[in-house]
This record gives C-alpha cells, sequence and structure tokens, in this order.
C-alpha cells in the first residue's frame, strides 16, 4: 500500500509563497491519481488540486490562479506550489492519492491519505 508524506507547511507573511512536496513511498507512482486537500478545525476537508496519471490538472477556484500542481514519476514526487498566499489558506494540506486505470481523469475522490503539514499564513 502507497504511503504518502507532505512537506513544506510553515508560516508565512500574506503574498508569500510555499512549496509543499508529497513523497510516495511506491515505485507505482505512476498508477496513481494525486491531489492535494486542506482542513481547518471545525470544516470538512476541501479539494485544492488534482493531477491525473498523465498530468492533466484540477482546481478549486479559491486556488485557480495562485497554485500550480505538478508531479514527478521519476521521483515518486507531487508538488503545490502556492502563491500569493492569504490568510484564507492557512490549513492543513493533505496529500491523497487514488489507484486508477485512467490515465487521464482527475478523480473527486481519493482514498489514500497523508498526516498533513500545517500552512499558517499571517496577515
Amino acid at each position: 500500500q502507497i504511503q504518502l508524506v507532505e512537506s513544506g507547511g510553515g508560516l508565512v507573511q500574506a503574498g508569500g509563497s510555499l512549496r509543499l512536496s508529497c513523497a510516495a513511498s511506491t515505485g507505482a507512482f505512476i498508477n496513481y491519481a494525486m491531489g492535494w486537500f486542506r482542513q481547518v478545525p471545525g470544516k470538512e476537508r476541501e479539494f485544492v488540486s488534482g493531477i491525473s496519471r498523465s498530468g492533466s490538472t484540477n482546481y478549486a477556484d479559491s486556488v485557480k490562479g495562485r497554485c500550480t500542481i505538478s508531479r514527478d514519476n521519476a521521483k515518486n514526487m507531487m508538488y503545490l506550489q502556492m502563491n500569493s498566499l492569504q490568510p484564507e489558506d492557512t490549513a492543513v494540506y493533505y496529500c491523497a492519492a487514488r489507484f486508477t486505470l485512467n490515465r487521464d481523469i482527475v478523480p473527486g475522490d481519493y482514498y489514500l491519505w497523508g498526516q498533513g503539514t500545517q500552512v499558517t499564513v499571517s496577515s
């Protein structure tokens, strides 16, 4: 079973940038669609961005134009570059994965999760 480990979170001022990373412990990484979610206390986990096996991407409206998701299949890594961060982006960010035979679709649901990394944006 794939294991996911996030890194790159931290404290940043409004307008700043962070790059989140997700390391996957599998040589079959290419068989998984990947995604980023975030959650604040008292609220449901929400979709941020997803990337298909072939590199197709999808973004939540709240981050579109400010975030870029990418993957490096040779390194079993996924990334989320976040720019122009705002206090409302403060959350725990989770890496997610889903095994899929479809190379091009960004799925809406995932069943494998990392432990999360905290992102805090100060005003």
